[in-house]
């Protein structure tokens, strides 16, 4: 699949950025080795919020001081790329949209300001729960399914779920910009992104000029849900692995997501 090129994302999202750039120059920062060892949550309840800039400002005063920002070597946002990998027929996002309680996803993540790279799966635990099961793996390596990735998935399955691996190919580059809030004292965290693109070997979709926010507590009532209800802000059904699949194939069924995807995710044919 191709690279995706932030440059006209950049260019698109110029106010969504600003207001994350804003929210995050005013804070104290947070390691990330504080971050894994006070909030590494990796069993967790997740929600997401998709706001306009001026909705984002708002959410951040509210906030307060408790939670800090992510800092590595000086940098507060962070480049994410990401290949997705499912069957030959869409599988795991059938599952998702069908809302099958086994279900999960398969990524894999660079980090693109810091090297790193990590092989996942995303399983659904008790009571919906999000798990993460993580391997780092090498960066040259980051999209083909490695014989390591592929024993560490099956181990996976097989644990979580007593399935065995089907056959998976990759289906969907995703890339956006991030920066992650911290309340240490809770475990509780606050992932914001922006400047999101999709693609596969045919074409190139942006995303809107807005904020994806995402609520990582420990029950799904923390600090920053409940200052999201009090704006008035609503939780949406969105993954941005379905969105991604849905934009770049129009023949798969979508009607969990229709509403969302007419309202804020209008392809610019100037970018396929």
């Amino acid at each position: 699949m191709p690279a995706l090129d932030s440059r006209n994302q950049t260019d698109q999202a110029t106010k969504a950025r600003e207001a994350l750039e804003q929210a995050v120059d005013c804070r104290e920062p947070i390691s990330l080795e504080e971050v894994v060892s006070e909030a590494a949550l990796q069993t967790r309840v997740d929600k997401k919020f998709l706001l306009a800039p001026q909705q984002f400002t708002a959410l951040s005063e509210r906030l307060g001081e408790k939670f800090k920002v992510m800092q590595i070597d000086g940098l507060r946002t962070f480049r994410y790329e990401s290949v997705y990998f499912d069957t030959e027929d869409f599988d795991q996002y059938r599952a998702h949209r069908q809302g099958r309680r086994r279900r999960y996803k398969v990524r894999s993540r660079t980090y693109a300001d810091t090297g790193l790279s990590m092989f996942e799966i995303k399983t659904k635990g008790l009571r919906g729960a999000t798990v993460k099961h993580r391997i780092q793996q090498d960066l040259h390596r980051s999209g083909e399914l490695t014989e390591e990735n592929l024993q560490f998935l099956e181990s996976v399955l097989l644990s979580e779920y007593g399935q065995g691996v089907p056959e998976l190919q990759p289906v969907l580059d995703s890339s956006y910009t991030r920066a992650t809030f911290v309340n240490p004292i809770d475990s509780e965290r606050l992932t914001c992104d922006v400047e999101l693109g999709y693609a596969n070997s045919k074409t190139h979709i942006n995303g809107p000029d807005l904020i994806v926010v995402e609520t990582k507590s420990a029950d799904g009532r923390g600090a920053a849900d409940r200052a999201l209800a009090e704006l008035g802000i609503r939780e949406v059904s969105m993954s941005k692995y379905c969105i991604g699949v849905a934009l770049l194939n129009p023949h798969l069924p979508a009607n969990r997501w229709s509403r969302l995807l007419q309202q804020n995710f209008v392809p610019d044919p100037s970018l396929s």
